[in-house]
């Protein structure tokens, strides 16, 4: 069994935005100045003041420091305008969140203590955005009515699990796209160009809830808008620099309501992540999901938000924990190997996940408090 508390203390729901990230250092190479959407972030850029520097062969140098430690604080106020490599351009598949993954940006302006990027990315965690994601979102049409083998989807905006469903194309794994939408404009830009797909959709995940900029956008139900969510206790202990729970969720039922009334008309998804039992853990999720149905609690067209839920669980790699323990070395998240379970991917790597039993329970936990609360929102997964 998975302990827990007889009594639990649940904190008052928080409403604080995220602040904007403004980098203290912004670098364009020279092929990124030579691409329009490059000179269009550079305006932008240059708009909000930020001291920005042009680097002369297309490299990034000046990150490191003398220790993991410093060089983690200098890349994490640095944000890179670059191009795409041309392997960026042969998409791989990422289930189960979606058909493809296309990166509008590597690296993150959060401090998550939990990091997946920690381990995934090479070099310092600096803030890479492509200056050639127009010419990237236009090769995505390769793709279109393409799936990934062995692929079972119900996550389409259309609620179509077939074949001859929209493609779906995830640009949100290796970056917070609303924590650098201010200085990119990036996420408008994947928004409008699938709003004029027929066949392929784009989902997005994110923190923080500087959503107004995408409220009016032509998304024309082609883009699935995703909040990450989790028990307000982790979210303030481990999530530093997101929005607050509470102003996630705001967010969200803001994007999802109709634009008649304001809002953004999207379809949306929630993602509770990373799921973790700490002490008293159905009472935190409990009071979260309780707050969700709250809040979320309205129609469109007298017909039921269209929603969906994703349910991660926290994992760690040894490689992951190494480096997230140099970049938090007084972080509080339980990484202790003992307490988990060895899983092998594929290419022969090691994760550890939670044991059978403690996934079991959870797992029962989220499908039946989910579906009591939120009868038609499918489940996509549980991972």
């Amino acid at each position: 069994m998975i302990p827990e508390l007889t009594a639990t203390l649940i904190p008052e729901p928080l409403t604080k935005s995220a602040r904007l990230w403004m980098p203290k250092r912004v670098i364009f190479t020279a092929d990124a100045l030579n691409e329009p959407f490059g000179q269009a972030m550079y305006e932008r850029i240059s708009a909000l003041d930020l001291p920005i520097e042009i680097a002369k062969n297309n490299r990034i140098t000046g990150l490191r420091g003398a220790d993991e430690r410093e060089t983690y604080r200098n890349a994490k106020n640095t944000l890179a305008i670059v191009n795409a490599p041309p392997g960026a351009f042969k998409l791989q598949p990422i289930p189960p969140s979606a058909d493809w993954q296309m990166n509008l940006a590597e690296g993150c302006p959060a401090h998550c203590q939990y990091c997946y990027l920690a381990g995934s990315l090479s070099g310092p965690p600096v803030v890479r955005a492509y200056a050639n994601l127009p010419k990237m979102l236009a090769h995505t049409a390769t793709y279109e009515g393409t799936y990934p083998p062995n692929r079972t989807w119900q996550g389409s905006t259309t609620g179509v699990n077939s074949t001859h469903r929209p493609t779906t194309f995830e640009v949100s794994c290796y970056t917070d796209v609303l924590g650098i939408e201010h200085l990119t404009g990036s996420m408008a830009e994947c928004i409008r160009y699938y709003g004029t797909r027929e066949m392929a959709e784009l989902r997005f995940v994110t923190k923080y809830d500087q959503i107004d900029s995408l409220l009016n956008l032509p998304h024309n139900g082609h883009t699935r808008a995703r909040v990450s969510l989790n028990a307000d206790a982790i979210a303030r202990r481990l999530e530093g620099g997101t929005a607050s729970v509470e102003a996630r969720l705001q967010g969200i039922r803001k994007l999802s309501m109709p634009q008649e009334l304001g809002g953004g008309g999207y379809p949306i998804g929630l993602v509770i992540a990373p799921i973790m039992p700490i002490p008293g853990w159905r009472d935190h999720y409990t009071a979260l999901l309780d707050r969700m149905a709250e809040v979320l609690d309205f129609a469109q067209g007298g017909e039921a938000v269209d929603m969906n839920v994703e349910f991660i669980s926290h994992r760690f790699t040894p490689g992951s924990k190494d480096i997230l323990l140099q970049w938090y070395p007084n972080t509080s998240l339980d990484m202790d190997e003992a307490t988990r379970s060895q899983k092998r991917n594929k290419f022969g790597g090691t994760k550890y996940v939670y044991r059978p039993e403690e996934m079991k329970e959870m797992k029962a936990f989220f499908y039946a408090e989910w579906t009591k609360r939120f009868p038609k929102a499918p489940i996509l997964y549980w991972t």
